[in-house]
């Protein structure tokens, strides 16, 4: 075993949260079922109006398991799951990793040769999927070379009283699957189980795969990451170990989805492996959001700056009572300091003792490996690593430690790095590097620098950056500086081409409720840019939009922006 010589300055500033954990070292399933047999009347989760105990859900999970074995599910086979967060999306995560599997999470919304692509890529031989999502499986299935679709339906995990009025509304917009259609439905699918006579359970090391999450990288295009039970498990005790005020039965708002590592690792898995209570959201509206956060007394919530934005924006939420909550996490985007001032604000005009801690991570690392500590804060820091996670800071695509306060490439290293990215080698490679301090490193793309102290300061993607006249923009900055203007709601910035400045900076803004489009708004937001921006990075243009494209798991989508206005640029020339 190699001895780590990486500095360690945080070390001194994590409070009551270790430096080191000793991991558990089995499956992502036996993590489950040993607490499962610590707490077995628990609820494990909720789904609109059912409860499900930790004893429930490890049955559930072996019936799964042995219907995957009766299909002819083997060890090492892929199994694709593209499905909102619904119990029977729990169900069979745990269930293909129990036969050995490798659960390959996709998103049910992708579009028909995006499917295709995930289906080829991972290899996928089965795949599961809801009734309304049938139809672009179908579309694809003859080029792929998938064996089984396997059709659940969220009626089936309703209580009865809800059940028949989601038939009422949200069922009767689905479309028909043909009765001779070649799936099996999910109660024939649970019923297969009676026929496996077998031994189902397939033992597995934690160092196995276990997971495909897809991911742009480093270069943008859509790469398999693959992770393992390790990756996972340590994530998991990683969350709870910094965060000491977590108990067992505590209850996390699960509205990340399941096909993503924030989703998936922070609001599923950490809290289904240490005894936590998982309030399952299918569907993310920000009125269902704060229902849920009110109603359900919940204790955590996690979510991307755009989804605490809405939050911010709702009447329901006047007079609401927030005491409940233990911590409240953001992630998978750049927190504005702004944001994080009106959130914080927010939180404490509802009887909430906690401050919302932004963290940092990448799906190389299943997700976040660094987060705000509870007991100390910096603004426009996101926190300090997770225990037996290392980040250094150096000159972009070297190993060349840069000093404190300096920007560099953010690396990482621990118990959460990704196994490789599937098929791609040549990536993997670039990506993935030992160093002689004995450890191996994520090279994440991302600028960042540390201060002396070990705190992390999330500077921007270095993909993102705007070269302009020789000068380098970055957009999370400017982002930052539009985000505190009194009638700005939200913002996104882009390069556009230009032929003398090789690039030109552009700003699109969502207004604030009753503020008017109108040049005299637009001149208002310059006058401020120009009070805290360089000149080179002044933004030639301010276009006013109702709304923002948003990504897949709800952040806002740069690169469509990017490729509308080449796009109109095209045309215009």
């Amino acid at each position: 075993m190699s001895i780590i010589t990486a500095k360690t300055p945080w070390k001194a500033y994590m409070g009551n949260v270790p430096m080191n954990i000793e991991y558990f070292e089995g499956s992502m399933f036996e993590a489950l079922e040993k607490v499962a047999k610590t707490y077995p009347t628990n609820i494990a989760f909720d789904f609109m109006g059912r409860s499900t105990t930790y004893k429930k859900l490890v049955e559930e999970v072996e019936t799964c398991a042995k219907a995957l074995k009766t299909i002819g599910i083997r060890e090492g086979d892929k199994v694709t799951i593209a499905m909102p967060n619904c119990p029977q999306a729990i169900f069979l995560f745990y269930a293909v990793n129990l036969v050995g599997g490798i659960a390959n999470m996709i998103h049910p919304l992708s579009a028909e040769k995006e499917i295709e692509f995930y289906l080829n890529e991972s290899g996928s031989v089965t795949a599961i999927t809801l009734d309304q999502f049938y139809h672009k499986f179908e579309a694809v299935r003859k080029n792929t070379k998938v064996v089984n679709i396997v059709i659940a339906s969220i009626r089936d995990a309703l209580a009865q009283p809800i059940k028949a009025g989601y038939m009422l509304t949200e069922g009767r917009k689905i479309k028909k699957i043909p009765a001779d259609a070649p799936v099996i439905r999910w109660r024939e699918f649970m019923a297969l189980s009676r026929h496996c006579f077998y031994d189902y359970k397939v033992s597995r090391e934690s160092d196995d795969p276990a997971v495909i999450l897809y991911s742009g990288g480093t270069t943008g295009a859509t790469k398999g990451i693959v992770l393992t039970n390790k990756n996972f498990n340590a994530l998991s005790q990683q969350i709870i170990a910094a965060n000491p005020m977590f108990r067992p039965g505590d209850k996390m708002l699960a509205a990340m989805p399941v096909f993503h590592g924030f989703g998936l690792g922070v609001c599923i898995h950490s809290m289904l492996t240490q005894g936590g209570r998982c309030i399952l959201v299918p569907r993310f509206t920000p009125k269902t959001y704060a229902k849920d956060l009110v109603r359900k007394r919940c204790n955590f919530v996690a979510g991307v700056p755009t989804l605490y934005e809405a939050l911010l924006r709702l009447k329901d939420m006047d007079g609401a009572d927030l005491s409940c909550l233990k911590g409240v996490f953001s992630g998978g985007d750049s927190l504005s300091v702004e944001l994080k001032k009106k959130l914080d604000k927010f939180l404490y005009d509802h009887k909430a003792v906690v401050q919302v801690r932004e963290g940092y991570g990448t799906t190389e690392t299943v997700t976040a490996c660094c987060l705000t500590p509870p007991h100390m804060f910096k603004e426009g820091s996101i926190g300090l690593p997770f225990p037996d996670t290392y980040i250094k800071i150096v000159e972009p695509g070297t190993d060349i430690e840069l000093p404190y306060g300096e920007e560099g490439e953010i690396l990482l290293a621990g118990p959460t790095v990704m196994k490789e990215y599937m098929h791609h080698p040549e990536e993997t490679a670039k990506t993935l590097r030992k160093h002689d301090d004995g450890l191996t490193w994520v090279y994440t793309g991302d600028l960042g620098m540390m201060d002396e102290q070990g705190f992390v300061y999330f500077k921007g993607r270095a993909k993102r950056m705007i070269v302009t006249s020789g000068y380098n923009v970055y957009p999370a900055q400017l982002e930052n500086v539009l985000d505190a203007h009194e009638y700005v709601q939200m913002s996104c910035v882009i390069g556009i081409p230009d032929p003398y400045k090789m690039q030109k900076v552009k700003a699109f803004v969502k207004l604030v409720p009753g503020v008017e489009e109108s040049e005299e708004t637009k001149k208002a937001i310059l006058d401020h840019c120009r009070k805290h921006v360089a000149k080179y990075a002044m933004p030639c243009d301010v276009e006013f939009r109702s709304d923002m494209p948003k990504t897949l798991v709800g952040k806002v989508a740069y690169r469509v922006l990017e490729e509308e206005e080449l796009e109109r640029m095209k045309h215009s020339a």
